[in-house]
């Protein structure tokens, strides 16, 4: 939990084996996703035919070795990196996607620290286009991260960046009706909102929405709302949230004060 003095404490990380593991997946499975039946059916006779050539009547043929082919061939096929190449990439790649400056953050933003607040079994939840860049952020410091806002296309966006910077492993995102749905069995840490978003709602359905999100996080998590541009949107000012949070611990924090974010703990 965030504001629990142990949460400095390091989660365990997937050895980079892994990580390579699951990008290979990731790949071929994409790859499958785009075939048809018809298609899918010529690339299993491929791998059985070379199979039967490659065992001289030395092995029996199974379904698993035939699709482990089927991989191998796709693998291929997508000029897939080895372990070695990818990993020279994938560092690089990481290093930059752990500067906030990446996706557009100020290095003074109270997400920064937070970033590196991860604990196991921690999860964050990123709501709204305007955050979605603070959700990656996360995501690249190993946080598993629920995005969701209520249109189609930015949760499809989304879902794209996450894929093309490799951190779709981390990274789920939902079209929700916010305010009337919420993900079953989420409750986060960690819970960053998009203020524009929040505008955007009715005022019953912010409530609904905020209610919820207040409900589902964990004792000790905390919440972040940066500042909102439209400073006339006084529901949604420092006052009206410092009243709706009112049971929980504001954080006064000097990056917090300097961002003008929002940003409360729940009582532990």
């Amino acid at each position: 939990m965030l504001t629990d003095p142990r949460l400095h404490r390091t989660r365990q990380r997937l050895s980079l084996r892994q990580e390579y593991g699951e990008f290979i997946l990731q790949r071929i499975e994409e790859f499958k996703d785009q075939l048809s039946r018809e298609q899918l059916l010529a690339l299993a006779d491929e791998a059985v035919r070379e199979l039967e050539v490659d065992a001289a009547d030395q092995l029996v043929l199974t379904e698993v070795l035939v699709l482990e082919h089927v991989d191998r061939l796709i693998m291929k096929r997508l000029s897939l990196p080895n372990f070695k190449r990818w990993r020279e990439r994938h560092l690089r790649l990481r290093r930059a996607q752990r500067e906030p400056t990446h996706w557009g953050l100020a290095r003074d933003a109270p997400l920064v620290d937070l970033a590196a607040r991860l604990a196991d079994g921690d999860v964050a939840l990123v709501a709204g286009a305007g955050v979605a860049p603070a959700g990656l952020f996360l995501a690249a410091h190993d946080w598993p991260v629920v995005f969701i806002d209520g249109h189609l296309a930015t949760v499809e966006t989304t879902e794209s960046r996450a894929a093309a910077e490799s951190l779709g492993m981390r990274f789920q995102a939902y079209v929700v009706s916010l305010g009337d749905w919420f993900p079953p069995d989420v409750t986060p840490t960690l819970v960053v909102i998009d203020p524009a978003m929040l505008a955007e709602l009715e005022s019953d359905r912010r409530d609904r929405f905020l209610d919820t999100l207040r409900a589902r996080t964990v004792s000790g998590g905390v919440h972040c709302i940066p500042p909102l541009r439209d400073r006339s949107r006084t529901a949604l000012g420092a006052d009206a949230l410092e009243a709706r949070y009112s049971d929980w611990r504001l954080v006064t924090s000097s990056a917090a004060r300097a961002s003008h974010w929002f940003v409360a703990a729940r009582s532990a």
